[in-house]
């Protein structure tokens, strides 16, 4: 069985090493992307981000990303610079000029900008905003389903820091990362406040029971562009799909379970604590999900 794998593992691509990265309006060689150490995403993780996938020339998803960036940068009361027009065209700029059409992935970072001392008040970053997007070729390489394992860290209650919010502070998760790194598997399982099965450090969370997709109420998840579009396929395909609470009981006897992300899409999980999900492959209701995606995908989604 291979080692330690990701949700966002891809095919090595040598074209990486060439690319060219947004920078504040500057398109810049990968060597040469680089930003202040008084900047306050670095020092600080204030900032907001979005991943977005391009297939055959379009942004998927493009609205959803764009209404999901602007009301971060609401939130934390970030001005980006850029109206939604000049966002678009600052990644198609981008894509241009590292002639890609498909199979890229980009990151696009927005910071509260430069500080003018290394300290937490936003009244300090006065130079405006930091936008980066990063652009790679990137086709995700699964060699087999992910393994998961449950963390003591969880996705908390919206008055600490909103779960629904992509911000670039992410040390919850990545210490949930290594806590399952650390137990022999993938990535992690997190719970919610009150003990249900909620989401992993990277991806929503979905099981199959009995025919049924089910999913966490969303209450302490991130708003995932993917998972919402998976819901709403099962849902106009006749799958039923319910967002609820439910228990590490229930999902260990899961028939199958996959994650969601722009990444990998529909990423299937083998295992969970050392209990085999279902057959340890993609299941059939797996595989009609992801079809169905590809499908709106195709169609210009």
């Amino acid at each position: 069985m291979s080692s330690h794998v990701t949700t966002h593992q891809a095919q090595e691509d040598a074209r990486n090493e060439r690319l060219l990265i947004h920078v504040n309006g500057r398109t810049v060689p990968k060597a040469e992307a680089t930003v202040s150490v008084y900047d306050s995403g670095f020092m600080l993780g204030d900032g907001v981000w979005e991943g977005l996938r391009l297939y055959d020339g379009r942004w998927a998803f493009l609205d959803d990303h764009l209404d999901r960036l602007f009301e971060a940068a609401k939130a934390i009361d970030l001005d980006i610079g850029l109206d939604r027009a000049g966002v678009v065209r600052a990644l198609e700029d981008l894509r241009a000029a590292n002639g890609m059409e498909t199979d890229a992935h980009a990151r696009l970072m927005v910071t509260r900008g430069v500080k003018q001392r290394p300290f937490q008040h936003p009244s300090l970053s006065r130079s405006g905003p930091t936008v980066v997007i990063i652009l790679e070729h990137s086709r995700p390489s699964l060699p087999r389903p992910i393994r998961l394992a449950t963390v003591p860290h969880i996705r908390g209650l919206p008055m600490t820091q909103d779960p629904k919010l992509n911000s670039h502070s992410k040390l919850n998760c990545i210490l949930a990362c290594i806590a399952a790194e650390k137990a022999g598997a993938d990535e992690a399982l997190m719970l919610d406040v009150h003990g249900f099965v909620n989401t992993t450090n990277a991806c929503n969370f979905f099981i199959v029971r009995k025919g049924q997709v089910w999913t966490s109420t969303g209450d302490y998840c991130m708003n995932g562009i993917t998972r919402q579009k998976v819901i709403d396929l099962c849902r106009a395909n006749d799958i039923p799909v319910f967002e609820k609470n439910f228990s590490l009981v229930e999902t260990y006897g899961a028939d199958e379970a996959f994650l969601t992300g722009t990444f990998g899409a529909q990423t299937p999980v083998a295992e969970i604590d050392g209990r085999v999900i279902g057959t340890g492959r993609m299941g059939p209701v797996t595989e009609r999900i992801r079809a169905l995606y590809k499908a709106l995908i195709a169609g210009g989604a």
